[in-house]
């Protein structure tokens, strides 16, 4: 049992680092995965794979290779691997559904993203930022040394909770706000590493035997934000149509309501000269098949609002704490960008 998934790369040929008993290649990426997967590729070639617990991976590093198959056989690689222990709302969400619930539900949130849909909900990024710039002054006014990153955290929390959840927060004078305290706790929440490697070595033992032990904790946080979602479209419902704000929880209820929301400019359309002879993809400007249920639940709607904090929160904290940092060592880029930003205000 300890060895006996490990040869499943080798019999199709993908090199890979040499598997310990039970737990795989985990120890190769001890560090993080970032540096390590570039060394992987370095070291077994561009398409090479590796083990975490019994569960085997392929690395695919060619830009050919991974445009075969995102589009050109796209329609062979559609589902991600099934998650084992993850529960609603995530569950719901577009990471985990699968086959003609995911085309559905991804052909909606595709229209989501298009430029006039951006531009409604800038005013409500632009009331999280004025915010952000009021709090930063009092720092600056101060000429103290200060933690940029939880301006930032406070400042991401509050646009996401203002555009997927409808929910106004001022995070940094609220910390207690039921919103902000739920979203840090679930951050904070990691699994005791003993726990993942018993886990990955003996999922077949582990991952139901998880699904039966209360997890108080967990479960509360599932509810909390799948009930926040709900009393949202329940109040969205009691207001008239011009009250309600123009947010990404707001698109997705019109888009219950709306024979536009599948009109086929609303899917990926893949372009034919790109790669000829290909098989069509299915969001190739086709809606799906008749059986799909042709409304978001509100289980759904909680599912992509989730994934929105899970996806948007900490990357881009991050992303602007070291872009202001790197900013603040080079303050010959930092007179660069400002003059740029000066012009481009002039100009518009």
């Amino acid at each position: 049992y300890s060895i006996s998934a490990f040869s499943r790369l080798s019999k199709v040929g993908i090199r890979h680092p040499p598997p310990l008993p039970f737990i795989g290649n985990l120890l190769f990426f001890h560090e993080g995965f970032w540096e390590n997967h570039t060394k992987l590729i370095m070291e077994y070639g561009p398409v090479c794979g590796y083990y975490i617990g019994r569960q085997m991976f392929v690395v695919v590093s060619t830009p050919d290779m991974i445009k075969q198959i995102l589009v050109t056989d796209f329609s062979n690689f559609t589902n991600r691997t099934k998650p084992n222990l993850v529960s609603k709302p995530m569950l719901d969400s577009i990471l985990c559904l699968r086959d003609d619930r995911w085309k559905y539900v991804r052909s909606i949130l595709t229209s989501a993203f298009s430029d006039s849909k951006l531009k409604e909900m800038t005013p409500l990024i632009n009331q999280a930022c004025d915010v952000l710039l009021c709090n930063l002054k009092v720092y600056a006014d101060s000429g103290k040394a200060f933690d940029i990153q939880r301006c930032y955290s406070c400042f991401t929390l509050d646009v996401v909770g203002s555009v997927a959840f409808g929910t106004e927060v001022d995070s940094q004078k609220n910390p207690d706000d039921p919103f902000v305290k739920n979203c840090r706790t679930f951050f904070e929440m990691s699994l005791f590493k003993p726990l993942l490697i018993l886990i990955l070595s003996f999922p077949f033992i582990m991952i139901p035997l998880l699904r039966i032990l209360p997890n108080k904790k967990q479960k509360e946080l599932n509810r909390f934000f799948i009930q926040t979602i709900k009393n949202a479209i329940v109040f969205r419902q009691q207001q008239d149509a011009a009250e309600r704000r123009r947010d990404f929880l707001q698109w997705m209820l019109d888009s219950r309501h709306s024979s536009d929301s599948l009109a086929p400019g609303c899917f990926d359309v893949i372009n034919s000269s790109a790669a000829p002879g290909q098989n069509k993809a299915p969001l190739a400007g086709r809606a799906p098949s008749e059986k799909v249920q042709q409304m978001l639940t509100e289980d759904e709607i909680a599912g992509q609002a989730f994934l929105f904090l899970i996806a948007g929160y900490e990357t881009t904290t991050s992303t602007l704490s070291f872009a202001t940092y790197l900013l603040a060592t080079n303050p010959e880029c930092q007179e660069k960008l400002l003059q740029e930003v000066d012009e481009f205000s002039t100009k518009h």
